[in-house]
């Protein structure tokens, strides 16, 4: 399987930049990056051939656009974790609320599992697209990032027959109302799942870097986190309560050392 890999550009990131010297004054720029959690596959690959989004007017009348400057080709999602990204799309807008988004995907979509491809089966993405729901102000003569954050672990389905499906989780978040959480694991053998879990208890989770150890968990709303890693069968699970996670700011705990 081939793969196209675009260099470093979850749901969306919004941040407002300064006015770009080419946009006209009902318009806005629009960049839309790719973003994934770790998962225990040695590839995720996905074949991008379309993104549409959904604006709608302030009279409420809006219409799906299908983007031009798109970098079409075969992502490994795997690739894009721990905080890294590559730019999918860019685009001048017109002003208005972004309400859905579609990735169209074409049919080379794969996973591969102890050095052998498997097809990744994607049947509703073929047809019209992956729709996911997001709200978001345009303003004209601003710039802003869009992240979809795949989740590659829960997106993948084994079927009792052998066959891996392609049933997306996809979630959303915001650089001006989001934090993150960073550390390191060791030793890395002890290949954690990391949930950060909130005061009310929702959960986002990640793996650490296999090579490094490092893990990122970004798009955290404001407030306190219990950390709570769950380590393979022959380590011992910790958890760090109250972590304290602010808006735009990344929160550094300590190495986590598994006995």
């Amino acid at each position: 399987m081939k793969s196209v890999i675009f260099v470093l550009g979850a749901l969306f990131l919004f941040s407002a930049c300064e006015k770009e010297e080419n946009s006209s004054s009902d318009s806005a720029v629009l960049n839309i990056r790719l973003t994934d959690a770790p998962a225990n596959y040695e590839e995720v690959l996905i074949d991008v051939e379309e993104v549409r989004i959904h604006v709608s007017s302030d009279e409420g009348e809006g219409n799906w656009q299908t983007l031009e400057n798109v970098n079409t080709g075969i992502y490994n999602l795997l690739e894009f974790t721990n905080g890294v990204d590559t730019v999918l799309a860019q685009e001048e807008m017109p002003a208005g609320t972004i309400s859905q988004m579609r990735l169209v995907l074409g049919s080379e979509n794969s996973i591969k599992v102890n050095g052998e491809y498997y097809d990744l089966q994607t049947p509703s993405a073929q047809q019209s697209g992956l729709k996911f729901n997001v709200h978001a102000e345009l303003t004209p003569g601003l710039t802003y990032e869009m992240w979809i954050d795949f989740d590659a672990g829960r997106s993948v389905v084994k079927r009792g027959n052998g066959e891996y499906l392609l049933k997306p989780v996809i979630r959303t978040y915001t650089e001006a109302t989001s934090g993150a959480v960073k550390g390191v694991v060791e030793p890395v053998e002890a290949d954690p799942y990391i949930m950060a879990i909130s005061e009310n208890d929702d959960t986002i989770s990640t793996y650490a870097d296999t090579t490094s150890g490092q893990f990122l968990i970004e798009g955290l709303e404001p407030g306190a986190y219990d950390v709570e890693f769950e380590p393979v069968d022959d380590f011992t699970g910790q958890t760090v309560e109250d972590v304290d996670v602010s808006v735009g700011q990344v929160t550094s705990i300590d190495t986590i050392t598994f006995q």
